[in-house]
């Protein structure tokens, strides 16, 4: 099939920054995009050929988006998954395949399936009420402390918690959820795999991941992770082994445990571009949207090296801000060897919400961190 400059089209359901950051490539190839999205404010909507406004959850509107392209993929993972596997049974190219796409949507088949799969990762029970957590704790079948995870729906931090009393239970969604042993890691790593329609893989390297302590979010990815050679290896085997397994085609971004003694424990998964690849636009030869372009559309998978260290910075909405957003100081930072911000387009902000990052690049990886510190303490999301 042509891709450019034709007639193909291709659907992305959600229209984040995930989404936009993908159209970047799109557009570099004169490649026919319509996106489906709820908000009208989608950051997406300034660069696709057509937007659609549609729920993302609702069966028909999904159903009837998939109608109009050639192959459609998603930049969230929450979708109806119904739809999707309607329209692959009549023909449709889906990626990622909606077989995939059911163990990853909830957490809890993503944890069965690695026991499954003889996939190592921590210890957890699976329960279909939050009053059954409570009951296990009375009745010590399970021990404080434990992270709770919602079964669905989680994003960007959203739908976890550590639990160190049963009172941390209250006001937590009542559904379906796990409670995952806590375990005591030297780091937090990702990679991300690609995998074509025919199935050629690459993998991309090591990243290290810095979280923020309240919020759950990353706030740096640091490439390539300051490991052993041989942990490095450990985790690009695991992640290959997952992806394998689940049969993605496209972005798989493998999230992981580095623990006291190197084992690698996974973590959970996602099936698309991914925070720990944004630093890959400024320092990869092959960049993890144009990849995921590459994968879906069965194209040559490219080059994952980096060209250089490169380090990003998560811009979130700052505590105390909420309204049309201000970033203070972006200014300063532009005068900053190796730094670029990317401002995704949301216009109001508020507490965490991810509105931006900033890649910093440099031959040395220590250079870098000390740059992307400043960078954390110069530049401030707030609101007018």
């Amino acid at each position: 099939m042509e891709y450019f400059s034709t007639d193909f089209t291709l659907g992305i359901l959600g229209g984040g920054q995930l989404g936009k950051m993908m159209l970047y490539e799109t557009r570099k190839w004169d490649i026919k995009t319509i996106v489906m999205e709820a908000s009208e404010e989608a950051p997406c909507k300034i660069a696709c050929d057509r937007f659609v406004k549609g729920n993302l959850l609702n069966f028909d509107d999904v159903y009837n988006f998939g109608q109009d392209v050639d192959v459609l993929t998603i930049e969230i993972e929450n979708v109806n998954v119904d739809a999707l596997e309607k329209l692959e049974s009549e023909g449709k190219k889906v990626y990622p395949p909606t077989k995939a796409l059911r163990i990853i949507q909830n957490k809890a088949k993503q944890k069965l399936f690695y026991i499954d799969n003889n996939i190592p990762t921590a210890d957890f029970q699976r329960f279909a009420y939050k009053s059954e957590i409570e009951d296990s704790i009375e009745n010590e079948a399970l021990q404080l402390p434990f992270i709770w995870k919602a079964a669905q729906f989680g994003y960007d931090g959203q739908g976890v918690k550590v639990i160190r009393k049963i009172e941390d239970l209250d006001n937590l969604p009542s559904g379906e959820c796990i409670a995952e042993k806590m375990i005591n890691f030297k780091n937090e790593l990702a990679v991300i795999v690609s995998r074509s329609a025919s199935g050629e893989i690459k993998t991309y390297p090591v990243v290290e991941m810095e979280f923020h302590p309240e919020a759950n979010q990353v706030e740096y990815v640091i490439c390539p992770a300051r490991i052993s050679d041989e942990v490095a290896k450990k985790a690009q085997e695991i992640a290959l082994n997952v992806s394998q397994k689940i049969q993605q085609v496209g972005l798989l971004a493998v999230e992981m445990f580095q623990t006291q003694d190197d084992k690698i424990l996974v973590n959970e998964v996602a099936p698309r571009p991914h925070n720990s690849g944004h630093y890959s636009i400024e320092a990869s030869y092959t960049n993890q949207f144009e990849q995921h372009i590459r994968a879906i559309l069965d194209l040559p998978l490219g080059n994952t090296a980096s060209k250089v260290a490169g380090i990003m910075v998560n811009l979130v909405g700052a505590e105390g801000y909420s309204g049309d957003v201000v970033y203070e100081n972006i200014d300063t930072i532009l005068k900053m060897d190796g730094v670029t911000p990317h401002i995704y387009g949301k216009k109001q902000t508020r507490p965490f919400r991810k509105m931006g990052h900033v890649t910093i690049v440099n031959e040395n990886i220590e250079k870098a961190r000390a740059i992307a510190q400043e960078v954390k303490e110069c530049i401030k999301v707030i609101s007018k």
